[in-house]
């Protein structure tokens, strides 16, 4: 039976802290953030999502990409920029609490800062790979996932008009066709590339013929 998400991460934090108040209260904390009502995509699913797929690949540090996976889109505003450097400030902020070493949650913060632009270079780092490789997982889903991740992060947008909402997903749409590749890792190139970029096509001609 699969673990529900509050016994995941108190599975995770048990060995990095014996309060169990800490643990309760850093749970509480993730849930509610992730529950906001205008989360319709970056919400509690994708982050199960994430730990699930992860579960699958080999990890050089599990705990600190989990820890990542946890707080990357904790603090989520689509009217702001600053979305990762904040989720990494609450995640050093919860983590002194933890016996986990300061190099760890220096590292912790570092690998959600890079998950705010996927179209970056990044660098030659096996975990941060996987790590952002999980995240862009549903560009390759199938047809009808994809679509419905497509709607539930213009529902996020909700405040900005299709006038400016259209061009600046375009923008990123195209951002990663460009790319010689959108995933880091050959494992999921092989399983989910060829899909994501018929994915990104589709989406991008439906903005351009204005039937999104």
């Amino acid at each position: 039976m699969a673990l529900t998400l509050e016994a995941r991460w108190q599975q995770l934090l048990t060995p990095l802290t014996p309060d169990a108040d800490v643990r309760r209260r850093g749970y509480r904390q993730l849930h509610d953030a992730y529950s906001q009502p205008g989360r319709h995509y970056h919400a509690l699913p994708h982050i199960r999502q994430m730990l699930e797929t992860l579960d699958q690949h080999p990890l050089q540090d599990a705990t600190v990409v989990q820890l990542a996976v946890w707080f990357h889109d904790a603090v989520y505003s689509p009217m702001r920029s600053d979305n990762e450097t904040r989720s990494a400030d609450l995640a050093r902020q919860f983590l002194t609490q933890t016996s986990l070493s300061a190099a760890r949650r220096e590292r912790v913060a570092f690998l959600i800062e890079r998950t705010k632009d996927h179209t970056q270079p990044q660098p030659a780092d096996p975990d941060l790979h996987l790590l952002l490789d999980a995240d862009l997982q549903i560009l390759g889903a199938p047809e009808a996932d994809y679509w419905r991740y497509a709607r539930q992060v213009r529902q996020e947008y909700t405040l900005v008009p299709d006038l400016l909402y259209r061009p600046g997903r375009q923008k990123v749409l195209q951002k990663f066709l460009e790319l010689g590749h959108i995933y880091q890792t050959e494992p999921f190139r092989q399983r989910l590339e060829t899909a994501a970029r018929r994915n990104l096509q589709a989406e991008l001609k439906a903005w351009e013929q204005n039937k999104f």
